[in-house]
């Protein structure tokens, strides 16, 4: 995109007068006997296919992207999907429908065009036009790439609109795509099978989050928007499944940041007879293999820092790791007035407000004091039993769990861990987080009976593993938000303009 008119470069005319010029453009066409808006098109080519074909007739369609006129020339500049290309209309060719419907035409018009490819003497490929025909007529001006679209929550609002003056930001989506096909491939080689869960729940569950809630009126009862694919997961494991997974939305109704957007992608699956050891070995081969699929390398770099991928990833014990940055040791606080305690003492200036338990009271420290500290790929090791609840305890140490999340750059990117498949045991510990829904925990777990059920029947050992799709695509691309990964992310209302 070389050229934009001076009104729409510096948009100094107001909105409504430039959409009136171009609605009497739009009436004067019809006055025409012209369908702005045809259902078919005449095109044979890509624009990418087009410019291949030098000396030969050619039949392409696009989106205008700038306009200029020399003397008894006119040149457009034309997009479609594939690339773009430079129009030529020389006016002794056109005939006089094709003059009148010349001058109406404005960027962000479609059109198909016929007519042969050669190439100009400054050396641009392009098309010498011999008919063309409207196909839609846009009512708004675009903005231009570089003066329009600043603020940056009106990029994510009409993100159509970002898209066509931004290659860049399509790149995104399309590596976005790749990304999606490479794991799919890589589950399905290893032998999952990929299965759809219900996304209404009559009990939201798998994760220690707010839900969104939603009234079924033919029911008649409450329905929750999913948190999780995890419960739905296991009850295919125990029903017989042992390699399955899916990759699909999930939500939680919690506040907006540069790492959480309320509606996301999840990449679930359980496996059953493996273990977390299992699990870790399986995500340097698919971490790397999506590296390779899409960068070329396993090492990328981030703002000023390179993660190196490359296994073995790096391990780091919990334990150890929060008494290096805390100077608690997890194994000597058994209780929460423990664990309270020994912040007091050691003068730990962190906001417990609304923090109940030890399980919270761990999630804070860790995402304050020692989470943010990881930059490199690492694999955290074994948290306290009191963390996560759908995990299975290490037999030797009781009070850990068999787990680990996969931290980069100071977020979580992979969270994994031996699933609990004692219903006795994961009963109780529901009834505990269920105690500190009572004393007003909003994030706490909630007691699943349908759940223990499944339980009962019989799970075989099971590892699980989920991988937060968008904040990958932060770390390929490069960029500082999920919002930019996101084709259309939630975004807070639109106050009303005066």
């Amino acid at each position: 995109m070389r050229y934009l008119p001076l009104y729409l470069r510096k948009m100094t005319t107001p909105l409504q007068q430039l959409r009136k010029i171009r609605l009497d453009k739009l009436a004067k066409i019809r006055e025409h006997d012209i369908n702005p808006y045809p259902a078919g098109c005449r095109r044979d080519q890509t624009i990418t296919k087009a410019r291949q074909m030098m000396a030969k007739k050619v039949s392409i369609a696009g989106r205008i992207m700038a306009i200029r006129g020399h003397g008894g020339i006119h040149f457009f500049d034309l997009i479609d999907e594939s690339g773009e290309i430079q129009l030529v209309f020389k006016i002794d060719d056109q005939s006089q429908h094709h003059l009148q419907l010349l001058k109406l035409l404005d960027i962000g018009d479609f059109i198909d065009v016929q007519g042969e490819i050669f190439t100009t003497k400054a050396g641009e490929i392009s098309v010498l036009v011999k008919s063309f025909h409207l196909l839609t007529k846009s009512i708004r001006p675009l903005p231009d790439k570089w003066y329009g679209l600043k603020d940056v929550e009106e990029r994510y609002r009409e993100r159509y609109i970002d898209l066509i003056v931004n290659s860049k930001i399509r790149d995104i989506f399309y590596l976005r795509s790749k990304v999606l096909t490479s794991i799919r491939k890589f589950l399905d080689d290893h032998g999952f099978l990929e299965v759809e869960t219900p996304i209404l729940q009559p009990m939201y569950g798998g994760a220690a989050a707010r839900p969104f809630v939603t009234y079924h009126n033919a029911l008649n009862c409450n329905l929750y928007l999913r948190i999780s694919d995890e419960l739905y997961l296991k009850r295919l494991i125990v029903g017989g499944f042992e390699k399955v997974y899916e990759i699909g939305k999930d939500f939680r109704n919690e506040g907006l940041s540069r790492q959480h957007n309320p509606e996301f992608t999840m990449v679930e699956f359980y496996w059953a007879y493996a273990n977390y050891e299992d699990l870790m070995t399986l995500t340097e081969e698919l971490i790397n293999l999506v590296l390779k699929k899409t960068l070329g390398k396993t090492k990328l770099k981030y703002e000023e820092t390179v993660l190196d991928f490359s296994s073995p990833i790096r391990r780091l014990n919990f334990r150890d790791f929060l008494l290096q940055e805390t100077g608690i040791d997890a194994d000597k606080v058994k209780t929460e007035d423990e664990l309270l305690a020994a912040i007091r003492k050691r003068k730990i200036d962190i906001d417990l407000k609304g923090v109940f338990g030890c399980g919270e009271i761990f999630d804070k420290l860790y995402k304050e004091r020692m989470r943010p500290k990881v930059i490199q790929p690492t694999f955290l090791l074994d948290y306290p039993a009191s963390m996560i609840t759908l995990a299975k305890r290490k037999e030797k140490s009781p009070d850990k769990i068999a787990s680990f999340q996969l931290l980069v750059n100071g977020f979580e990117l992979v969270k994994a861990y031996n699933e609990l498949n004692d219903p006795q045991d994961q009963k109780k510990r529901w009834l505990e987080a269920e105690k500190l829904v009572i004393r007003g925990a909003k994030e706490a777990e909630r007691l699943d009976d349908a759940y223990i059920r499944a339980l009962e029947y019989g799970m075989p050992p099971t590892a699980g593993w989920g991988m937060g799709l968008d904040r990958l695509l932060t770390l390929l691309t490069g960029v500082h938000t999920l919002k930019e990964v996101i084709l259309f992310p939630t975004l807070r209302p639109q106050k009303e303009k005066k």
